[in-house]
């Protein structure tokens, strides 16, 4: 029994954070605002449907001036850029910042309390969803 808790607590401090070169260097390239490795992540599917949906994962998050990305070692999870056409708004509550994306029964929500300021973070992300809804209506 032991050793099952020992897999379950190390499973929850897997390091998340490394990315492949070429995804480094784009979203270097992009200018890094903001970087968190291995933050906990409400992650729900299906909100306000009755087949709701949600499980806590560890992930990390980079937010460039073009893009945010919820990654597991470069696996993509969640990306806001540039040619993004779904709905997407961020929220904070006090020390909590959501991200929803989608619309009626299509949507999900990445919820994490990030290091640091959470309004900078609710901002930094706020800025790329208006620079990819520009990019949308251009």
């Amino acid at each position: 029994m032991a050793v099952i808790g020992l897999c379950v607590l190390g499973s929850c401090t897997a390091d998340t954070s490394r990315l492949d070169d070429e995804q480094e260097a784009r979203l270097a390239a992009q200018g890094i605002v903001l970087r968190a490795d291995n933050l906990l992540f409400r992650h729900s599917e299906d909100v306000g449907r009755r087949d709701e949906r949600w499980r806590e994962r560890v992930a990390s998050i980079v937010v460039t001036q073009e893009t945010v990305l919820i990654h597991e070692n470069g696996y993509v999870d969640f990306l806001i850029q540039p040619t993004t056409r779904r709905w997407v708004e961020v929220h904070r509550d006090r020390d909590r910042v959501r991200i929803n994306a989608g619309t009626r029964g299509n949507t999900e929500v990445w919820s994490f309390q990030p290091p640091g300021d959470a309004a900078a973070w609710a901002e930094a992300i706020r800025a790329v969803i208006r620079a990819s809804r520009s990019a949308a209506n251009s």
